[in-house]
């Protein structure tokens, strides 16, 4: 291996994108990881670079590749669904096609290492598969040096997306429907794709066998979407527990609420998209890529039982599901309490400032103003951009009342259904819903 060889990593905040940045470099290669953003954890290395990738430019992407001195680019970039602040033919054919023009601009030999996805065109349903296609059309017909990789369900260390999702279901008590649950779903090991990307940047540029390749990278041995569930029950100790079918219905009415949730601005795995890929399922033929680079892929048994999961796990996979719940709740909380108080209850939320001897001409606006701040704060919480100063918001407003109660109306303390000491437990709800906010 050519320990100089340098390495850029496009995506690299992904699943994907991280594990393989961090295992290119404990492999000695000189990799650079860019993202739109990075998370403080995530920023490791000098080489990881915050960088506003969709935006660069064909011009700019050929300095970055040729002041960087790179000699294979991993593009990790991918995104499920089209909403505010997606584009999947921006991010997967556009960008491509930009990259293919810079490469050629940079006046370096480099090879292209593309995470696509399986299937074939006549499979294609969705914007995010026939934009992934178009890709690979103008990647093969490029001329460039390449090498499209086609992993299937990628199980890894790290759970987001969909791979989170799986480990939600098998945390619950929860069975998807037969024809769901009978679905094609061939898993890979993130470590097999690390060590196919290592062994394609230590190919000579003109090393034939990995000159314009495209490959399955999936387990060899069949099994089915239930099977993988049923994988992680056993990895997360609840094979035992009781289940409850899901009807079909349940998760098209799932996605519609996740496409909804998705025009907020959050990102959750059960969208319309998700739900089409899932039922077309995950399959493909990984003959070739084992016999060109000698990998045997780990079945999703070893993948898992090579590290038994631990309380961290556990917990975000019992979490991960009630997170949303968690969210939805506090934003339809602050928003039907004010929108009671102003317009259905104004009368008698004002009387309990009258009673309490507040200035008359105070006690319209008060009310106003603190039911149109309920609302705000659940109309901030809704949106993901917002959220987190949304449930602060929440947090401190709630402590206002609470203190206020106490020394303008001490008498509500003991009010019989105890609405005053119920918002203690309400601070500690946005305080786990704040803690838990982050994706990577």
């Amino acid at each position: 291996m050519d320990e100089a060889r340098k390495i850029l990593v496009l995506g690299a905040s992904g699943l994907i994108g991280r594990f393989v940045t961090d295992d290119l470099r404990a492999r000695g290669f000189q990799t650079t990881g860019v993202a739109r953003h990075l998370a403080p954890s995530q920023k490791t290395s000098a080489f990881d670079l915050e960088l506003p990738v969709m935006s660069m430019d064909t011009a700019s992407l050929a300095r970055l590749i040729r002041e960087r001195e790179i000699d294979v680019i991993v593009n990790c970039l991918g995104v499920l669904q089209d909403g505010p602040c997606s584009d999947t033919r921006a991010v997967h054919r556009d960008f491509v096609e930009r990259l293919l023009a810079a490469i050629r601009d940079s006046g370096r030999a480099v090879r292209l290492v593309h995470i696509s996805i399986p299937g074939t065109a006549n499979e294609d349903r969705t914007a995010f598969s026939t934009t992934k296609r178009e890709a690979e059309r103008l990647i093969a017909a490029s001329g460039i040096v390449y090498a499209i990789l086609r992993p299937g369900f990628v199980v890894a260390p790290a759970a987001y997306g969909g791979s989170a999702m799986l480990r939600a279901l098998a945390a619950f008590p929860l069975q998807l429907p037969a024809g769901e649950s009978a679905t094609p779903f061939q898993p890979v090991a993130v470590e097999d794709i690390a060590d196919t990307i290592a062994w394609l940047a230590a190919r000579d540029i003109d090393d034939v066998a990995a000159r314009a390749v495209t490959w399955d990278l999936m387990q060899k041995q069949p099994i089915t979407l239930g099977n993988v569930i049923d994988q992680f029950r056993q990895s997360l100790g609840t094979s035992g527990m009781p289940r409850f079918t899901l009807p079909g219905f349940l998760l098209d009415l799932g996605a519609s609420l996740g496409d909804l949730a998705n025009y907020l601005g959050w990102m959750p795995p059960m969208r319309s998209t998700a739900i089409a890929e899932l039922r077309r399922g995950v399959g493909g033929d990984p003959a070739n890529w084992m016999a060109a680079t000698g990998i045997v892929p780990k079945t999703l048994a070893q993948a898992l039982g090579a590290r038994a999961a631990t309380i961290q796990d556990k917990w975000f996979a019992r979490l991960f599901l009630v997170k949303a719940l968690v969210i939805a709740s506090l934003a339809m909380f602050w928003i039907v309490s004010g929108f009671i108080a102003l317009f259905v209850s104004f009368s008698a939320a004002a009387a309990i400032l009258t009673s309490h001897g507040f200035p008359p001409s105070l006690v319209d606006p008060v009310t106003i103003l603190t039911s149109l701040m309920d609302m705000g704060i659940g109309v901030l919480i809704a949106f993901r951009r917002t959220a987190a100063f949304g449930l602060s918001a929440g947090i401190l407003a709630s402590l206002g009342y609470m203190v206020g109660a106490a020394i303008l109306t001490p008498d509500l303390w003991i009010e019989p259904l105890g609405a005053l000491v119920k918002t203690g437990p309400a601070i500690v709800l946005m305080l786990v819903a704040l803690l838990t906010l982050d994706n990577r």
